[in-house]
C-alpha cells in the first residue's frame, strides 16, 4: 500500500500549483487528507485524477459548484439517481448555455464588422446617425436599461 503523495506531488502531477490543491480542498471538493507522523499532508494517488476532471469540467465551462455538485453525484452514486442531477442533464444544460453564447458572440462580431465596414471612428457620433451599423437601441433597449443610462 502506498503511503500516499505530498501536497508537491499532487500538484505537479495534476498541472495546478499547491494553493490550488488546498483551496480545492477547503471547498470541499477534495477530500482531507490524510497526515503524515510529521504533518504532512498525504493524498491517495486517485487525487491526481479528480483534480484532473475538475479542470477539465472547468475548462467545459462548469462552475467549481456545478463542479461540486457533480463530483457529489459520482460519490453517491449507490444512492438512487435524480434524473436532473447527473452528468447528462448537467451537459446539456451546460451545452445550451455555450450556444446561446455563442450566438451573442455571432451577433457581437456581426455588428462590429459592420461597424468596420462602414468606417466608424467615432462612438457618440456613430451612434447619432442613421446609417450607424450598430444596433445601438437593440443594445440599450432592454427592461431597466433607461434606469442604467440616467444614473
Amino acid at each position: 500500500m502506498s503511503p500516499g503523495l505530498r501536497s508537491g506531488q499532487v500538484a505537479a502531477a495534476a498541472g495546478v500549483n499547491v494553493e490550488t490543491l488546498r483551496y480545492y480542498e477547503r471547498r470541499g471538493l477534495l477530500a482531507d487528507p490524510d497526515r503524515s507522523p510529521g504533518g504532512h499532508r498525504l493524498y491517495p494517488e486517485e487525487t491526481v485524477t479528480v483534480l484532473r476532471v475538475i479542470k477539465a469540467a472547468q475548462r467545459l465551462g462548469f462552475t467549481l459548484d456545478e463542479v461540486a455538485d457533480l463530483l457529489e453525484v459520482g460519490r453517491h452514486r449507490h444512492r438512487r439517481r435524480r434524473a436532473d442531477a447527473g452528468l447528462q442533464a448537467r451537459a446539456q444544460a451546460k451545452l445550451a448555455e455555450v450556444e446561446e453564447r455563442i450566438a451573442d458572440l455571432v451577433t457581437i462580431r456581426d455588428d462590429l464588422r459592420a461597424a468596420l465596414d462602414a468606417g466608424c471612428v467615432d462612438l457618440l457620433e456613430c451612434a447619432g446617425a442613421e446609417c450607424c451599423p450598430i444596433p445601438f437601441s437593440t443594445i440599450t433597449g432592454r427592461p431597466g436599461a433607461e434606469a442604467v443610462a440616467g444614473s
